[in-house]
């Protein structure tokens, strides 16, 4: 069986210059709007990481600027291919302490870009 590759893989050299521009030009993540410490590695949870604001699995360019995003790697995997208003009301339950019961349901919120 054949799997499609990933399409940030395809132009490797593009979306690394792109990364380094998400990391130089912004400090919070975009998910749970809290400072994001650049200098931790891979794979801590709290490393930065660039996120699609619409998933590449839902149609987003991950080589488009105005798509991309700073994030901790903890709130993109939660994140996953949901919006992004749907990730921070997630984030931000489980944060407050929130149990598993109480888990938002996501729901047909339309995949917007950010206005920055």
């Amino acid at each position: 069986m054949r799997t499609k590759p990933n399409p940030r893989k395809t132009n490797g050299w593009r979306r690394n210059q792109l990364t380094a521009r998400v990391k130089a030009a912004y400090d919070t993540c975009v998910i749970c709007g809290r400072p994001v410490d650049k200098t931790i590695k891979w794979p801590n949870p709290w490393c930065a990481v660039t996120d699609e604001i619409i998933p590449v699995a839902k149609g987003g360019n991950p080589y488009e600027w105005t798509n991309l995003a700073l994030a901790h790697k903890w709130c993109n995997e939660i994140k996953s291919d949901k919006t992004l208003e749907w990730a921070q009301t997630e984030v931000q339950r489980i944060l407050n302490g929130q149990g598993p019961g109480t888990q938002t349901k996501p729901t047909a919120i339309p995949f917007r870009r950010l206005n920055i």
